[in-house]
């Protein structure tokens, strides 16, 4: 199924995953299209039809439009389109965002938490909502933040970091009411992650307005991810302004042209990880309950970030007092096994932000470990996780 086979053990499937056999095929045979999708001569015209074939594919399996589906180079693009793009159309049309108010949860991924301390810098106000001690946004936390000026409000689906999955569904009825009762509109975004590989990421059961995917997280080649969802307000006002200029590609919303081999990758690979999604997590569950298990009773003092009950199935984070934890995942990766301390793309860190927002001992946001596991994860391989860490620690 993959493009590959090695001798290690990887576990950082949060970070990366090894892109399928199937949509390196898909890949190789759309690269082979010399046209462009927006010229109207023969090639162009194939090359469309590949982009197009693309983006109804995983129209149908989001359960929106295919004109609701705008392809972006990833998740930070598609994170930076939401937000940076919402804040451009607001003041296209008017609005002084000295006079707006945005909210987001703490523990984001830093391509969404970076957008907010930009929209700070340009006058927007912006609440902070804080998890409890298990990770999870509770609706209390939602109705105390929200205020008559809201506009914008940014949860992920599942953390990126130790994998609760919040009830986005709850906190969407939360913001529902908050519009009826003030007669406002707020636009309701989530990064979704690799969330879609074990959970049915359909947005109208959601009730988000708009969800960023990254493909590089989706078994697909790196390069492309996607914002989804509606592009204007019950009222036809536009959500989003384009960030990036051009020929007015992807429906007005994302210039350039299309990388139509990505998008029929991810297609592919979208399509397979949906067919697979509940028994690859039953799978996962298995394996990663084994780890935390044997890691719980061979190190006693070390403590699970999250809460255990609403976690994605193939991702385990822990800390442990006294240890280096980018010396250990260093002396697991000698010994053949990749595993991470926090986000890839938060690499000045010395601690991890997330863990340090669930509260409790300062030593845990520095000690945190991050093992995700994937489709190439077999039991023997957790077997040897398990004694070569306890070996190491």
């Amino acid at each position: 199924m993959f493009w590959f086979r090695k001798k290690r053990i990887y576990l950082d499937y949060a970070s990366a995953t090894p892109p399928l056999t199937e949509a390196l095929r898909a890949f190789r045979y759309a690269s082979s299209l010399c046209g462009n999708p927006s010229s109207i001569h023969t090639e162009g015209v194939v090359a469309q039809t590949a982009l197009s074939k693309a983006r109804s594919n995983i129209a149908r399996l989001l359960g929106v439009k295919a004109r609701e589906v705008v392809f972006t180079s990833g998740a930070t693009e598609a994170n930076n389109l939401a937000i940076l793009g919402c804040a451009k159309a607001l003041e296209a049309r008017g609005v002084n965002l000295a006079k707006t108010h945005w909210v987001v949860s703490a523990i984001e991924h830093p391509s969404v938490l970076q957008c907010f301390e930009d929209i700070k810098k340009r006058g927007g106000a912006v609440s902070y909502m804080e998890p409890d001690a298990h990770g999870v946004i509770h609706e209390s936390e939602v109705r105390k933040a929200l205020t008559k000026e809201t506009v914008f409000v940014s949860v992920g689906w599942a953390n990126h970091e130790i994998g609760v999955v919040q009830p986005l569904s709850r906190v969407a009825r939360v913001i529902r009411e908050h519009e009826r009762k003030h007669e406002s509109r707020i636009i309701f975004h989530s990064d979704a992650g690799q969330a879609p590989l074990y959970l049915s990421p359909q947005l109208n059961t959601l009730g988000v307005d708009c969800m960023t995917f990254d493909a590089g997280k989706l078994y697909a080649p790196r390069g492309i991810g996607m914002l989804v969802g509606k592009r204007n307000h019950r009222d036809g006002a536009p959500m989003f302004a384009p960030l990036i200029l051009g020929g007015g590609q992807e429906f007005g919303i994302r210039a350039g042209t299309e990388n139509v081999a990505l998008a029929s990758a991810f297609s592919v690979a979208f399509g397979i990880i949906s067919a697979e999604r509940e028994s690859e997590a039953r799978r996962l569950v298995v394996l990663r309950d084994t780890l935390a298990k044997e890691i719980a009773t061979r190190i006693p003092n070390s403590v699970r970030n999250g809460d255990a009950r609403h976690t994605l199935p193939h991702l385990f984070n822990i800390s442990i007092p006294h240890i280096q934890s980018e010396y250990l995942v260093l002396q697991m990766d000698q010994a053949g096994i990749a595993l991470a301390t926090k986000s890839a793309c938060k690499e000045s860190a010395q601690y991890s932000h997330v863990v340090a927002a669930l509260g409790g001992e300062e030593w845990r946001a520095r000690t945190s470990l991050r093992f995700s596991l994937g489709m190439n994860t077999t039991a023997r391989d957790i077997e040897r996780v398990i004694e070569i860490f306890v070996r190491l620690l």
